[in-house]
């Protein structure tokens, strides 16, 4: 994992833990969650996403075979 992913894995682990904080302080009176800690995790759960690999470029074997036929 280079230094630039896990900067990333950390900011995405501080947004899910300011979500939760956003979250658990909404009014009291107030049965729904607040929008913006919403957002944190949709956000958080992305760049985790990322960092992890999870939207990395893999060709499949057919796709290396063709690129290997087109650089003979």
């Amino acid at each position: 994992m280079t230094t630039g992913r896990m900067i990333e894995l950390a900011v995405a682990v501080l947004l899910l833990a300011a979500g939760v904080y956003f979250y658990r302080r909404r009014a009291k009176g107030d049965s729904y969650g607040s929008q913006g800690a919403v957002i944190m995790f949709v956000i958080a759960a992305i760049m985790g996403t990322h960092a992890l690999g999870g939207f990395d470029y893999r060709p499949s074997q057919a796709e290396l075979e063709a690129m290997q036929d087109r650089g003979r």
